[in-house]
């Protein structure tokens, strides 16, 4: 291998995911599509896998519009044939994945542990941990054909510490899957860095225009919503939740040869958070 696999490029060119093929789960809204969309715009061919067909359409549809290049396939992470069935559709449509940004995940109804529901803690494992394993595993002996590919694994600060201010925000499914997207980011970054393939996670923190709030009781009222949003602004130092749109130059970086020299780190994005 290339000890430097930037060489002779331009700064911007390290950023190009032009001839890339990306695969990006969780793809049909919130940041899934952010993500879509900014790949297909630095250059890459997308793939993106998602469960709500019509969402998905619309995501495939918006980049298309660009220009750029999408194939939509809907199905589960949390289902293995379904998997199976999106690889098959890629490999027809491209042949391979140099990218894959395993960003599809829920969050359980928030509470403390003792009211949290053995089926809630079922299905956040089998869709935010299970599902990346079963969907980087399903795509690793493509990757390990390239010279080159990056894995980029969407985990939370909530991965990194605990959050309870008096009054329930999220609920221990959640952090400890996102705490075990850091593990399995760790290893395998090391057990496949010698073939080229990189992987990293990101962590945001409280950022907005996600589908993580869905699970949120219909009955929270406007009370309940204004002290959860007071103390975001009281705890994020930069005094505001993050955008979709804020993350996608990191996801860049990742995903391209700007960052050919990094692998096995978690990138907490997160407004100065987990600094304070």
């Amino acid at each position: 291998m290339e000890a430097n696999g930037t060489r002779g490029m331009t700064v911007l060119d390290r950023f190009s995911l032009l001839g890339k093929v990306a695969v990006v789960t969780g793809a049909g809204g919130g940041l899934g599509r952010t993500f879509a969309l900014g790949l297909a715009e630095a250059g890459a061919d997308v793939l993106g896998f998602d469960n709500e067909a019509t969402s998905l359409e619309e995501t495939v549809h918006q980049i298309q519009g660009k220009g750029f290049q999408a194939l939509g396939v809907v199905g589960d992470v949390a289902d293995a044939e379904q998997i199976e069935v999106m690889v098959g559709r890629l490999m027809d449509w491209r042949g391979h994945a140099d990218v894959l940004v395993n960003n599809a995940g829920i969050a359980t109804v928030p509470g403390r542990t003792h009211e949290i529901s053995i089926s809630d803690w079922d299905r956040a494992f089998a869709i935010n941990l299970r599902g990346v394993f079963m969907c980087t595993r399903a795509l690793l002996p493509g990757m390990l054909q390239r010279d080159t590919a990056s894995i980029v694994n969407i985990s939370s600060f909530l991965g990194l510490v605990g959050a309870y201010p008096g009054f329930a925000i999220t609920a221990v499914p959640y952090a400890s899957t996102k705490a075990g997207l850091i593990g399995f980011t760790r290893q395998l970054a090391m057990e496949y860095a010698a073939e080229g393939i990189r992987v990293n996670a990101i962590a945001p923190g409280w950022h907005g225009g996600t589908k993580l709030g869905r699970e949120r009781p219909a009955a929270a009222n406007a009370g309940q919503v204004e002290r959860f949003e007071a103390f975001i602004r009281s705890s994020v130092p930069m005094g505001r939740r993050g955008a979709p749109d804020d993350l996608v130059g990191l996801l860049l970086y990742l995903a391209s040869s700007a960052s050919n020299y990094v692998t096995g780190q978690v990138f907490v994005h997160d407004g100065g958070l987990t600094a304070a």
